[in-house]
């Protein structure tokens, strides 16, 4: 899962980028609105944390600009001013959920995960594929209920199949989602990444559709070469 920030405060942005790579999610991050605004309009995130008191754009108008251009990711609005009026009219910019400074890095990430599920139509931390679960909160992962070693790239690649099942997700789709902006992508390792997974997990969910992609589906018949 790919996620921005949007914050302007060096250590306060320095510590939300290294909890949520921690936590084995991709990170860019953008220090003023314009920057932030640029990002959200080009890359493809699955969430955003936007602070509202951004320079040069302030978080309100980022957002609105999002929502106007048909951007729809969930957004996480952050504020330092305790105003229900503030937090009104974030929401009401279109987005889906706020958190006033000073707040505990885990409320963030906590909120993060909720808002990826929700949008994805899951509504547990734990997501069910056949024999598989996947604990979102701890980022671990089971078949029928013996844990499963994945390394961080190999999870953040299974993470987003298991929030995205019954649909054909494209090699080029999951590069976007796993890697940072500014690592070296390389859509042709996504293959050998899959049939790892695949070994792994020993069940048969992950199928290869052919010209299109891969998509998790327990009942999937499709060629998995």
């Amino acid at each position: 899962m790919r996620v921005l920030i949007a914050e302007d405060d060096v250590d306060l942005a320095a510590q939300m980028v290294a909890s949520l790579k921690d936590s084995g999610y991709a990170v860019d991050h953008a220090s003023d609105g314009e920057d932030a605004h640029f990002l959200g309009d080009t890359e493809p995130y699955d969430a955003v944390v936007l602070d509202l008191g951004l320079p040069v754009m302030d978080g309100i108008s980022v957002l609105r600009k999002w929502r106007e251009d048909g951007r729809s990711m969930p957004v996480l609005i952050l504020t330092a001013r305790d105003s229900w009026s503030e937090k009104v009219a974030g929401l009401d910019a279109g987005a889906d959920d706020y958190v006033t400074k000073p707040f505990e890095l885990a409320e963030v990430l906590a909120r993060l995960r909720a808002l990826i599920r929700r949008a994805a139509g899951h509504a547990s931390s734990e997501l069910v594929c056949g024999p598989v679960t996947l604990d979102t909160r701890n980022a671990r992962v089971w078949v029928s209920g013996e844990p499963v070693r994945l390394t961080a790239l190999e999870f953040k690649l299974f993470s987003y199949l298991m929030h995205h099942q019954g649909e054909v997700v494209s090699r080029t789709e999951l590069t976007e989602h796993i890697y940072d902006q500014d690592f070296d992508r390389d859509s042709n390792t996504i293959e050998v990444f899959v049939n790892r997974i695949r070994k792994k997990l020993g069940v048969d969910l992950i199928h290869t559709v052919r010209g299109l992609g891969y998509r998790l589906d327990p009942e999937d018949g499709e060629d998995k070469r």
